[in-house]
Parts: structure tokens; C-alpha cells; sequence
């Protein structure tokens, strides 16, 4: 039996990606890992590679999918996606970081898209130009 919170992440993943594909987005990878990494998902849009962030929550009000995106949450997706890039060779490619905040209501999922949800160059300490955070 899977635990109820589980659920809950698995079908809020469905809906950012089901989302992603409606908004003309081509999904690369499903919960990508290397190490105690991991991208929930990767896709593309026009020349860019992102790396979407999905955080589902079944409350609403002060308990927020927007409010779980942690500073050192982000310092490892910037990690993870630096070792994406690295082993498919994406270092002259545009990429951006999405978070994709789910809100369960009821048996409804609702999907709100952040596209350049935030900018790791001040936690990292670097970068030089817009679209690298690194």
C-alpha cells in the first residue's frame, strides 16, 4: 500500500507534466538521478532546456507548494542540473529553472507555472550571465 502523501506527489507530477505537454513543452527525463540528486523533470521549449521543479500540496492558505522551494532545495537542484548539463554536453545550451506548484483540491489538481521561478547566482556565489546560473 502507498502511503497517501505519495500519492499525492506521484499525481501532482502527472499534472505538471501533462501541463508541460499542453503548454507545447517536450519532456527529456522523468525523475532523472545521479547520486542524491535528482530533477523531477527535464524538458524543452524552443532553444531553452528546463529544469521543472514540481512541488504539490493538498492545503491551501499558508501551506503553499510555493512555500516549499527551500534555499538549499534550490543550491541542489542547481547541483543536479549542473551534472545534467555535464553529461549531456548542454554547457552552450539556455536553461532556466520552473517551479510547477499543485494544489490538490478535492480530486481536482491545479497547476500554476513559474516560469525563471528563482536565480541561484546569489546563494552560489557566481554568475556571469543571465541564462547560467552558474
Amino acid at each position: 500500500m502507498v502511503a497517501p502523501h505519495l500519492e499525492t506527489g506521484t499525481a501532482g507530477e502527472e499534472a505538471a507534466t501533462a501541463h508541460l505537454v499542453a503548454q507545447g513543452y517536450s519532456i527529456v527525463a522523468r525523475n532523472w538521478r545521479a547520486k542524491q540528486l535528482e530533477l523531477d523533470i527535464v524538458c524543452t521549449k524552443g532553444d531553452y532546456v528546463i529544469f521543472a521543479e514540481v512541488k504539490t500540496r493538498s492545503c491551501s492558505g499558508m501551506c503553499t507548494a510555493l512555500n516549499a522551494l527551500s534555499t538549499s532545495k534550490m543550491k541542489k537542484l542547481c547541483k543536479a542540473a549542473k551534472l545534467y548539463i555535464s553529461q549531456n554536453n548542454l554547457w552552450d545550451t539556455p536553461c532556466r529553472f520552473d517551479l510547477l506548484a499543485v494544489t490538490k483540491a478535492g480530486t481536482e489538481y491545479q497547476v500554476e507555472h513559474i516560469q525563471d521561478a528563482f536565480e541561484l547566482s546569489q546563494p552560489l556565489g557566481g554568475g556571469n550571465t543571465a541564462w547560467q546560473p552558474w
